[in-house]
Order: C-alpha cells, then structure tokens, then sequence
C-alpha cells in the first residue's frame, strides 16, 4: 500500500505515530472514494447510535465522525436516551439495519447496565457489523476469512507493519482479555496471514508473576486499562511496544485537570525499547481510520487489505 513508510530511531526509540500513519490512510481512503463514485457507486455511509450521554462515548463518537467527514463518507448520529429500553433500541437498529442507504452501523459502547450488550451487537446486521462484534463477523474471522477486520486489533497491526516490524516468528504478549482488543488480536496475531504468524500469549488479572512473562516479549500490547502499570524493569532491551491503554490522571498543571497516560510508564520503558507507540497519539487514531476502511469495505470499494 501506498501509504506504508519505514522509520527506525537511533539510540532511542522509534515512535510509532498512529496519528500520522492515520491521517495517510485517509488520505488514501479519499482518493478511493473520489474513484469509486465517479465510477457509479454510493457514497458511504456510516449510522452511529448513543444510549446515554456518556462522555469518552461522545468524544469518540466525535472523532468518527470528523473522520468520515474528511474522506467523504456520509455520516448520521442518533443518541438515544439512557433510559432507553431494549425494545426501543431494537427498533431503532432495525429501522437503520432496512436502510439500503447506510453501510455501517454501530452501537457505541459502553450501554447503560439495564441492555444486554450481547444482545445488541446481535441486532446489527452482519455485513453492516463495521465493528466486527456480531457472532457471524466473529466466526469469519475466527477461520480466517474476515468480513471485517476488528478496528483496534487491526490497527495495531497495521501500525506495526508500517513501520517494518512484521510480527512473524516473534513472542507477542499481550495484557488484557477483552472481546474489543485482546481477544481479537491474539487471534488475528496467530492467523497463518499477513500480519500474523507470531508465537502469542495472552495475560489477564489472573496471571501469575506477570513481569517475568512480559521480559520475554519481543512484541508488548498493554491493554489493561491501568495507568502506568508497565514498568522499565518489566521489558526486556530491544522490544516493541504498542500501548492501548487510555488512562486519566490528575494534572494541576493542565487546564483541564488530568492529562492522558497509558498503561506504560513511558519514561521507564522508553529508553530500553525498540519501538514504542505513545499515548494519546498511536493506537487511537488508527482505530478510527480502520473503522472507516471497513465502512468503505461495506459499501463495496475495497476489500480487507487493499
């Protein structure tokens, strides 16, 4: 692809810049969408829905959507109220699900207790399923043949291999189990395909003496969810770290009150790394550049890795 570049630091660490390698898939996505609707085809669309006000939802939401808007895909936002009841929320899925104008659908997470999560990410018809969370969507992927590549997982392995640091042949750990980051990518990661073939394991809060499992990675994906945790003894020299966590902490001297750190302590681990990926700035705006490939895969423009 086009927009895959190389870079490897001197005596520090290589950042690997999410937010730039972002914003050259969307310029490439831009391209492809000019191309495809002077060809004939409609204009992507992307239906998002809130149950709540939560506000990391609305931020994201947000990003989404300025995204979508710079590349040129259609965009609608409905939020619902939080007291809105399964029923309701059916409804308004099926309504959207009927709509032969909008290609993606997502419901965004989290859901106020009272909705079944499961439930609902089964209401999403699969080929409009652009976060790959419907058992159809799962199972593909699960034998190797994805309709859609999940968002976060994909973008970690994207960044990776923009950068040159194919994860064949290598350990990977990963911290975190969930069905949004761990799961997926340990899956993706052992996959007989591009982008996997690794030698992967898998850590959770039940993990015994977990620093001495993560010392033998060459490929470290902390998605735990809790500040800083990694630290510079816990790596080995020479590793490669993607950090998904998104974490706040107080910060007087911030305007705001908190800044943003992820789950590795990046002074500590930074200096011992080949390569790292910050926080903000890595693996967030690549899920949000992935999500719109996969709108764009829905609406028949590309496939899954062109």
């Amino acid at each position: 692809m086009e927009w895959l570049y190389f870079f490897k630091g001197i005596n520090v660490a290589a950042i690997l810049d999410g937010k730039a390698l972002s914003s050259r898939i969307r310029a490439d996505l831009k391209v492809k969408l000019d191309q495809g609707i002077n060809n004939g085809l409609p204009r992507p669309f992307l239906t998002t829905m809130q149950v709540g006000d939560d506000l990391p939802s609305t931020v994201y939401i947000r990003a989404k959507q300025r995204a979508c808007e710079e590349i040129g895909i259609g965009f609608r936002h409905f939020r619902l109220p939080a007291e809105t009841g399964m029923d309701a929320l059916r409804k308004a899925v099926s309504e959207v699900n009927d709509d032969p104008s909008v290609h993606g659908l997502l419901v965004q997470s989290p859901l106020p207790s009272h909705l079944n999560e499961i439930e609902v990410q089964r209401m999403v018809a699969p080929e409009k399923d652009v976060d790959c969370f419907h058992p159809e969507n799962v199972g593909l992927l699960y034998i190797g043949n994805a309709r859609f590549r999940p968002c976060t997982a994909a973008g970690i392995i994207d960044l990776l291999l923009a950068y040159g640091f194919d994860p064949a042949g290598k350990n990977v750990v990963i911290i975190g189990r969930s069905v949004i980051v761990g799961r997926p990518l340990a899956l993706m990661m052992m996959l007989k395909a591009r982008g996997g073939n690794a030698t992967v394991t898998v850590c959770h809060s039940r993990t015994r003496d977990l620093p001495s499992i993560t010392r033998q990675a060459d490929i470290l994906v902390p998605a735990i969810g809790i500040a800083e945790m990694i630290r510079g003894d816990w790596v080995k020299e020479g590793v490669i770290v993607v950090d998904v966590g998104i974490n706040r902490i107080p910060d007087a001297t911030k305007k705001r009150g908190y800044r943003l750190v992820g789950d590795v302590a990046f002074r500590e681990v930074e200096p011992k790394a080949e390569a790292i990926a910050p926080v903000p700035g890595g693996v967030g705006p690549m899920t949000v550049a992935i999500l719109s490939r996969n709108v764009m895969n829905a609406a028949g423009y590309i496939d899954n890795y062109s």
